[in-house]
């Protein structure tokens, strides 16, 4: 499913002006013209980017990038100006948090590669918290083994690096099956969304 951006802005030229300069990027580009219709378009379907101009009828920019980040944490912000204040560009980074702003006229190759970069950060950002879950949850397994396999978290080894089992053989044995069991479950975990 490919990348979506959506490009909120009063003025239907800006807007018909970036799909036709993003027109060959492997993401979709959608269109709002108010901040209220871009909150309805993200409560509808998945966004990962929102890029907004700062002076539009009803709600300034900063404050509607600030209610996407409230509402929709995940969504990169960005802001598209030809008005850019200090205290816009104060407001939108202390409240809006968003990740980069552009100024009208916008440099395509600019706004291209900026946007590449920023669905590339979303990306890692998300393997990094799936990873930190699975982590848990194979953590949490382990905790449930080693009541009665102490010896799961405290080895010891040989002065070769040989892991050392002071249980008799059976013992041993049996542990061995109980953490390949475990290991065989923390890998179908891995395939698995989360």
């Amino acid at each position: 499913m490919p990348h979506v951006v959506l490009f909120v802005d009063d003025d239907a030229s800006i807007t018909d002006g970036v799909k036709r300069t993003l027109h060959r990027e492997p993401y979709r580009v959608l269109a709002a013209s108010s901040p209220a219709e871009a909150l309805d378009r993200l409560a509808r379907e998945p966004i990962d980017i929102v890029v907004s101009d700062e002076q539009m009828p009803g709600m300034l920019g900063t404050e509607f990038l600030a209610e996407v980040r409230r509402r929709h944490p995940s969504v990169v912000r960005m802001m598209l100006t030809g008005h850019a204040s200090l205290e816009a560009v104060v407001r939108a980074i202390n409240e809006g948090r968003i990740y980069h702003i552009f100024l009208k006229p916008c440099n395509p190759v600019e706004l291209s590669i900026t946007l590449r970069h920023a669905l590339r950060q979303k990306a890692l950002i998300e393997e990094s918290r799936r990873l930190v879950r699975l982590v848990k949850r194979q953590a949490a397994l382990v905790e449930g083994v080693e009541p009665g396999h102490s010896s799961i978290t405290d080895v010891r080894r040989d002065a070769a690096g040989a892991v050392l089992i002071d249980e008799p053989a059976t013992d041993a044995r049996s542990l061995s099956e109980q953490i390949n069991a475990q290991i065989g479950r923390c890998e179908g975990l891995i395939d698995r969304p989360l």
